[in-house]
Order: C-alpha cells, then sequence, then structure tokens
C-alpha cells in the first residue's frame, strides 16, 4: 500500500474541487425536534441526506467523502436511540453496499469495529471486500471512531510491527498505520447543524484542512449548502506555511494550477 504524503512534510498540490471531503453529519435530532417528531425521525432522513451528499460530491469532481456516522463517545447517548443508530446502521449496509457497488463506489469503515454487533461487522467486511476495486469514488464511513483512538492504535501497530522504532521514528512511519491511509489528507471538513468544534474527528488529518461550519442541519444539507461549502474553500489562500508571494510564483510554475485566491461572481 503506497503512503499518502503529510502535509507538514509536504506542499500537495491543489485544486479548486476538493478530492476530499469530510464532514460531520450534525443536527438529526433537532431537525427532527423542530418539526416535533421524534428524534429516529431525523436520523433516518440524515441517510437520504448522506445519498444526496454523495451524488452530488461525484458530479463536482471530488474522490473522496469521509462521513463522521458515530463518534467513540456517541455511546454515551441514551441506549433506546444507540439501538436505533445501530439497527438503522444494519439496515443502511443491507440495502445501500450494492447499489454503491454497481456505481462504481469504493465503501470502507474506519473505527474501533470491536464493540459492534459480529452482524454489523459481517455486512461492513462483506460490503469493504465487494467494492474493494472500485475506483471511481470513495465513501469512507467513520463508525465508533475517534482521531485519539486512530492515533494510539495507529502508535500500537507501528510498534507491533517494528519494536526497533520505539526509540526513534518519524511521520513517514506512522503515516501506513492510520485508519485513512489510503486517501489523501481532506482539503475540506464540513460540519453541519451550527457547532464550532472538530469533536475528536481526524485529529490528525485535519493539520492543514480547510474548516467549513454552517448553521444548516445536516437533513437540510443540499447539492446547494454543499456549493456554498466549496465556494468557500474557494476563497481560501491555502499556504502550508508559505507566504503568497510563493504561492503566486509557485502556480506561475506550474501553468496556474495551483491558485492562490479565487473570487466567485
Amino acid at each position: 500500500m503506497s503512503v499518502i504524503s503529510s502535509s507538514t512534510r509536504e506542499i500537495p498540490e491543489t485544486g479548486m474541487i476538493p478530492q476530499h471531503i469530510a464532514i460531520i453529519m450534525d443536527g438529526n435530532g433537532r431537525w427532527a425536534k423542530n418539526r416535533f417528531m421524534p428524534r429516529m425521525a431525523g436520523h433516518k432522513r440524515g441517510v437520504e441526506t448522506v445519498r444526496t451528499a454523495i451524488k452530488a460530491c461525484i458530479e463536482r469532481g471530488v474522490e473522496y467523502l469521509t462521513l463522521f456516522a458515530f463518534s467513540s463517545e456517541n455511546w454515551r447517548r441514551p441506549t433506546d436511540e444507540v439501538a436505533f443508530l445501530m439497527q438503522l446502521f444494519i439496515n443502511v449496509l443491507e440495502q445501500e453496499v450494492t447499489k454503491l457497488h454497481e456505481n462504481g463506489i469504493c465503501f470502507k469503515v474506519i473505527g474501533d469495529l470491536s464493540k459492534f454487533d459480529s452482524k454489523i461487522v459481517e455486512f461492513i467486511r462483506n460490503g469493504e471486500a465487494l467494492t474493494a476495486a472500485n475506483t471511481r469514488f470513495t465513501l469512507t464511513i467513520a463508525a465508533n471512531y475517534g482521531g485519539r483512538w486512530d492515533i494510539m492504535q495507529a502508535v500500537r501497530k507501528m510498534l507491533e510491527q517494528h519494536p526497533q522504532l520505539a526509540n526513534c521514528f518519524d511521520e513517514s512511519d506512522l503515516m501506513p498505520h492510520f485508519a485513512l491511509n489510503y486517501a489523501p489528507e481532506p482539503d475540506l471538513f464540513i460540519r453541519t447543524g451550527g457547532e464550532k468544534r472538530i469533536s475528536n474527528f481526524l485529529l490528525w488529518q485535519l493539520a492543514y484542512t480547510e474548516l467549513y461550519f454552517t448553521d444548516t442541519l445536516w437533513p437540510d444539507f443540499d447539492a446547494r449548502a454543499l456549493d456554498l461549502a466549496i465556494q468557500s474553500y474557494q476563497q481560501r489562500e491555502r499556504r502550508f506555511g508559505r507566504t503568497s508571494e510563493q504561492i503566486q510564483a509557485r502556480s506561475s510554475a506550474h501553468g496556474g494550477r495551483e491558485v492562490a485566491v479565487k473570487k466567485t461572481a
């Protein structure tokens, strides 16, 4: 497996369309509450929004989409809600993975699967195996995932395989062991629902990711909302520690492929 480069060690190539988008899908419960519906109805509606997001990303040329579906801290939620989310996860895996495969989408799940029922784990592994060779688009679901867990498990795996590195290792030694080691670092992070925090999501990978927060609740996050996020991204100057003058010089040297700032009409 090739090792994905690190934005703190190398300057990645960037474009006007983010190659990788990561999303915290927040606001399902509030969406339902605003409509005098049970929280579970919001979660069901949120699944429909996932379909919309996948389609919109593909149409816009995004190659990777990573969705935070269930964090390692979400087990603290009410028991009945957790049970519903687990059953919803099973239903989605049963109904959607074949469709993803038919559309050339590679499906992956990252997180600590040890706490999940064996039926869920079986569906996940079967879905990953079925879609492994697909290259049109990569959808990653983060389930029972935490950024600190990811860093810890990466260190543990590295030392298990290479104990001689215990006293001397660098990023290149650690990178292959992260859960998301098959994808480039996210270009754009989106959090819906109005909260402005990372919530233990991809702590390592978001080092130089552009952050976008919106009050839009996840069930209302449609293709237009995605376009607004991408337009915001296109206004950013991705310096990776450099000056604006360096970016402009590099853009000229590469035929204008790296654009410092783009103004929308």
